[in-house]
């Protein structure tokens, strides 16, 4: 099946609005490259090319968006299909604290990624069993999970930086560079590229939309709900864990707090890049763009010596932007 074919389909069980969600607007998809250039426009005027527009600044935003990347295209298929995930930055910390013991214990790097993707596959999983067999809503089930993770990261490191002591480790992924890019940007472009291939080429993204945008209908077409909804959970926790590893080998650190401050940062990446909030609809590439915002913005407000307390004043004006463009588009 083509990808119109199944956007065909898509629209037919599209009953109440009559639009496909695998087909975005134009105005919706350029949101956030347009928001990028200007942010990034803003930053050049003001901050000067000597602190802003340096190759050695760029490339560490760029850098810095790679985690948000990953994250944030895992986030694409859990909004997309109608859930919401809060716990998946604390399965960042937790990958990246099992990584770093069972290297400390084994001196393996294959088996200490083994481990971390498999902590992330274990979480994926129990959110998405508890969401789907228990029903209960993905909201309460993962806050509660995420203290739950946070809780056992903080145990297994005694709430210490545990010291990633392989070479191999850490120039194989987040640590090492490949003709001078940096490895951890590649790794983001590798993880992007399957992501959009499932989302867009793939039965499994058509279904993935369709369920969000209308589950019942769904069901009625034989798609196995249940099935795609675990799935999705366990795809979040899976690029997280990733992300751990990645966050690991560069900083040469297995910490439980690795990302824990970035859940409001990925999600609004991912709801800028045109991801809906209620589910639906999915962009991978744009929250690409989405990452690269997210980064210059924070990248240039610490330049510019805005306090944390502006900072956070700039991140939850653009989180209701977002979350404004979302219900906007759902009243349509």
């Amino acid at each position: 099946m083509t990808v119109d074919e199944r956007a065909s389909a898509v629209t037919r069980t599209k009953k109440s609005n009559g639009r496909s969600p695998l087909l975005m607007k134009d105005r919706e998809f350029l949101v956030a490259p347009l928001a990028l250039a200007l942010v990034f426009i803003v930053f050049a005027v003001w901050l000067g090319p000597a602190g802003f527009l340096t190759l050695y600044n760029i490339e560490n935003i760029v850098i810095q968006a790679a985690p948000l990347v990953v994250m944030g295209v895992g986030v694409v298929f859990v909004l997309s299909a109608g859930e919401l995930d809060l716990s998946f930055t604390f399965v960042v910390g937790l990958s990246a604290v099992v990584a770093a013991l069972v290297l400390q214990a084994t001196g393996f790097p294959a088996l200490a990624v083994g481990s971390a993707l498999a902590a992330g596959v274990i979480v994926g999983a129990i959110n998405g069993a508890l969401v789907t067999l228990a029903r209960l809503p993905s909201f309460v089930v993962t806050l509660a999970t995420a203290g739950v993770i946070a809780g056992i990261s903080m145990t297994l490191s005694d709430q210490r930086s545990v010291v990633v002591n392989s070479e191999g480790f850490i120039h194989a992924l987040g640590g090492g560079e490949v003709l001078g890019v940096p490895s951890i940007i590649l790794w983001a472009a590798g993880v992007t590229a399957i992501a959009q291939y499932f989302l867009r080429s793939r039965r499994f993204g058509a279904h993935v939309l369709v369920v969000g945008d209308n589950r019942l209908a769904a069901e009625v077409s034989g798609i196995r709900v249940t099935r795609v909804r675990i799935t999705v959970f366990v795809v979040a926790a899976t690029t997280a864990a990733f992300t751990g590893l990645l966050l690991a080998s560069r900083l040469q650190v297995g910490r439980y707090d690795f990302a824990a401050l970035d859940l409001m940062t990925v999600i609004t990446a991912v709801i800028i890049g045109g991801t809906r909030l209620f589910g639906g609809r999915g962009s991978v590439i744009g929250t690409v763009f989405g990452a690269l915002l997210m980064s210059t913005l924070n990248n240039g407000l610490i330049l510019a010596g805005l306090a944390v307390s502006q900072q956070m004043i700039f991140r939850g004006i653009l989180i209701l932007a977002a979350v404004a463009l979302t219900l906007r588009e759902r009243k349509r």
